[in-house]
């Protein structure tokens, strides 16, 4: 049917194909590109074959389904070079007169890895060629199309710079599944068992295989949710089946690469919608209940900490009058809410474009980090009385109504401050908001931000909470000056993150920052003592800063990632291609996910697994370590992590020894419960 299929395309589009070929442009332009121009002799790079199809047109996946045909490649390329096999992006899926196509019909890329022989000499030009023909079809017509490509590498260095281009390619490519699937077939049907955390979000999910005789490419695939398991059912192609390999799209860009196996499949489960895409509004509403819950409880969080001093002082205005409450509740509160949502919207709107990051990811940039220092700098000077900054300031100030300027930024800067430590309670809601509507992820980002903010909202508007604090006086002197302990604290905090994203160059620009920084606050103070007005001060606080920045920027590294230096000294990097060797060797595995930047992260390795104890059980297990650090922007963990459900780190997973589902552990790890895993 395939062949009868292809043969009438070709013949009823025989007579555009021939001027088609003949002609310098194509319905799909193509491109070959290099992630790097230089090659460590040794080393490894990839190269990407870029399409770009015309409006109407599409290109076809590896496996074309029931009509066109997949690319073919030709390569050319010098002694000691060797390219590797094509990687293809998630497809889609089109279905015209009946027959099923798997399909591009946007702008993609397939990556190629290339590793050079370490024979090759340093300086050495590299150039490669690859002639490619692919079919190039709109619903009505194809047309065989053909290029030559050209590009020239050059063995060198090696040196590594990130490109944002081939990040956007790699987020468009399925992961591998770390477990295989299981699959039967009972009465012409085909039923699939893949394992998928129950607690992870899919919208609109269908199976392509990779090769013919597996499935009936147009017969309707139905899935099944059965705990750990999503259950597929359709068609099965006619003939015997052996164990094969398919594809997972998972109905948002993303998929996973699955190789099936023989089995047993569970039988019932719940069924997914026909429409699977549309909202159920119960679950949208527990998921909000979980944002507003995880952000209540960030108010206890030591990362909040220093904010929550400054949110105390601001609470403590007994004197102040119902409505200027209110007022200065509903600012703090707008702040929280918005930066939330501003948060959100930059990390979909970085999602939407290809970028593989995650929640907190502002975090992972130097420039963010280095600004968030110098602020927590700034602030702690004012909190120590060096100058008093409108909004900020207290003492008389505090009897007088105003401030809701200073309440918005602090309800801001709390929300921004806060979201590494989000993990432990919304791991669930923040994975859920990636795959939902923009509309339904953006009310999840807004519950979070309220319920940053809901104590502050109860107190303004809760005349008998206000009651309870204690009355303005010479107290809140002392409280501000305790304050900047904790304010302080945390900009040490930041130096050291400053040098682990950047190394001793980007903490000696910091230290020059903050100390130019302490400078300025100190003269801006001296002015203020002797009455000069704001606005020259001001002036004059911009016109430092104005040089001060340059100067930042010419100290700071281009940036380098300071290695993790765990005390678990056994702890393997993460990478797929090492969890799937010790899967097949039937070792079990202790994977966890990190970050500098992540309070819990960093309570878990302390309290659990930076144990001796531990240590000595998981050797004596043979429990393999593995670490994925996600201090600096990772796009292979931020795929991984999403493919879990979860928008950002911690992440912890046991393996079992049997080739069993991955147990996926509490977030709030202790030594007990790893002890146990270790004792089987």
């Amino acid at each position: 049917m395939r062949f009868l299929a292809l043969l009438i395309a070709l013949c009823c589009c025989a007579m555009p194909a021939m001027p088609a070929m003949a002609q310098p442009d194509t319905h799909i332009r193509g491109a070959l590109l290099s992630e790097t121009d230089m090659i460590a002799p040794g080393g490894a790079d990839t190269l990407a074959l870029a399409f770009k199809p015309d409006p109407g047109w599409h290109g076809y996946w590896s496996n074309p389904g029931d009509a066109g045909f997949g690319i073919d490649l030709q390569w050319t390329s010098p002694d000691g070079v060797t390219i590797g096999a094509a990687q293809f992006p998630v497809p889609q899926t089109l279905m015209v007169a009946g027959l099923m196509n798997h399909v591009y019909e946007g702008p993609h890329a397939l990556l190629f890895p290339v590793s050079l022989d370490r024979s090759i000499l340093h300086g050495t030009r590299l150039p490669i060629t690859l002639k490619a023909q692919w079919l190039a079809c709109t619903d009505k017509v194809c047309v065989p199309e053909s290029g030559q490509f050209r590009t020239v590498l050059t063995a060198g260095q090696g040196a590594r710079a990130g490109n944002p281009r081939f990040d956007r390619y790699r987020s468009q490519l399925p992961t591998p599944l770390d477990q295989p699937a299981a699959f039967e077939v009972r009465g012409g049907l085909l039923r699939l068992a893949i394992p998928y955390p129950a607690d992870a979000a899919i919208a609109h999910p269908h199976f392509f295989a990779a090769s013919d005789g597996i499935v009936d490419y147009a017969a309707q695939q139905s899935f099944a949710r059965k705990g750990d398991w999503l259950i597929m059912e359709t068609r099965a192609a006619e003939g015997s089946i052996g164990a094969f390999s398919g594809l997972l799209a998972l109905g948002n860009g993303s998929g996973l690469n699955i190789m099936a196996r023989p089995g047993a499949v569970p039988s019932g489960g719940e069924a997914l919608s026909a429409n699977a895409e549309q909202l159920d509004a119960g679950a949208l509403l527990i998921s909000f209940g979980a944002a507003l819950l995880g952000g209540l409880l960030l108010n206890i969080l030591p990362c909040v900490f220093p904010i929550l001093g400054l949110k105390a002082i601001s609470l403590s205005r007994a004197a102040i009058g119902e409505q200027a409450a209110r007022r200065d509740a509903l600012a703090y509160g707008a702040g929280a809410v918005l930066a939330s949502l501003t948060l959100g919207g930059v990390l979909l709107l970085l999602r939407a474009r290809g970028e593989a990051v995650g929640w907190a990811f502002q975090l992972q940039e130097p420039a963010v980090v280095m600004a968030l220092f110098l602020l927590t700098a700034a602030i702690t000077a004012n909190l120590m009385g060096l100058f008093n900054l409108p909004g900020l300031a207290i003492g008389d100030r505090l009897t007088r109504s105003g401030g809701m300027g200073g309440s918005f930024w602090t309800g801001a800067l709390a929300a921004f401050v806060a979201t590494p430590c989000t993990g432990p309670f919304m791991a669930a809601a923040l994975g859920a908001a990636l795959l939902l509507p923009v509309p339904a992820a953006m009310l999840l980002f807004a519950g979070l931000g309220l319920g940053l903010a809901l104590p502050f909202l109860a107190i303004g508007f809760v005349p008998a909470l206000r009651r309870w604090l204690p009355k303005p006086g010479p107290w809140m002197e002392r409280f501000r000056r305790w304050m900047a302990l904790p304010m302080a604290l945390t900009a040490l905090a930041l130096a050291w993150l400053l040098w682990r994203l950047g190394g001793g160059n980007l903490l000696a620009a910091a230290m020059l920052g903050g100390c130019a920084m302490i400078a300025l606050v100190l003269l801006y103070g001296w002015l203020q003592r002797r009455g000069v007005p704001m606005q020259m001060a001001a002036g004059l606080g911009a016109l430092a800063l104005l040089l001060l920045v340059p100067t930042i920027i010419a100290t700071a590294p281009q940036g380098r990632f300071v290695a993790a230096t765990a005390s678990n000294g056994d702890a393997l990097p993460f990478s797929m291609e090492t969890l799937t060797a010790l899967r097949a060797e039937n070792r079990p595995v202790f994977l966890y996910f990190t970050a500098d930047w992540c309070v819990t992260c960093k309570a878990n390795e302390a309290a659990a697994i930076d144990r001796d104890a531990v240590h000595k059980a998981f050797d004596k297990a043979n429990i393999a370590v593995m670490r994925g650090d996600f201090t600096r922007r990772d796009p292979v963990i931020a795929r991984f992590l999403a493919k879990r459900g979860r928008a950002g780190v911690p992440l912890y997973l046991f393996y079992p020894a049997d080739g069993g589902r991955a147990l996926v552990l509490p977030q709030i790890l202790s030594q007990d419960a790893l002890l146990r895993l270790a004792d089987g």
